[in-house]
């Protein structure tokens, strides 16, 4: 195992990050401790678990019931008018405003919008 400092980990984080993911053992010294840079692999169902309690059935769930939405927020041509409300909501977002124009120019005739 490589151990560094912490000001020496802070001088080449990317290198040490880099060399992490790669499977090297690479542990910075804190104190009496030393603590292991490690890739972990992160789902959103982990996330979901530990940050709301939610179990693997409800997140389940909850990604078949958004499917459903959108799908039909879709075809109901929903998405664009919401899409519409929330440039007016916030107009001052100029760079997301312009991707919208362009993206609603495309798909509704500009009196619409």
């Amino acid at each position: 195992m490589k151990t560094l400092t912490i000001t020496d980990a802070k001088k080449n984080l990317g290198r040490w990050l880099t060399a992490a993911v790669r499977g090297e053992d690479i542990g910075i010294i804190c104190g009496a401790d030393i603590v292991a840079l490690r890739k972990v692999n992160v789902e959103s169902t982990d996330y979901a678990r530990r940050e709301y309690g939610a179990t693997p059935e409800q997140v389940a769930a909850l990604e078949k019931a958004t499917g459903r939405r959108r799908r039909s927020i879709k075809r109901t041509k929903e998405l664009d008018r919401l899409y519409i409300e929330a440039h007016k909501a916030r107009p001052e977002t100029l760079d997301w405003a312009e991707s919208s124009v362009k993206l609603l120019s495309k798909r509704l005739p500009k009196e619409k919008w």
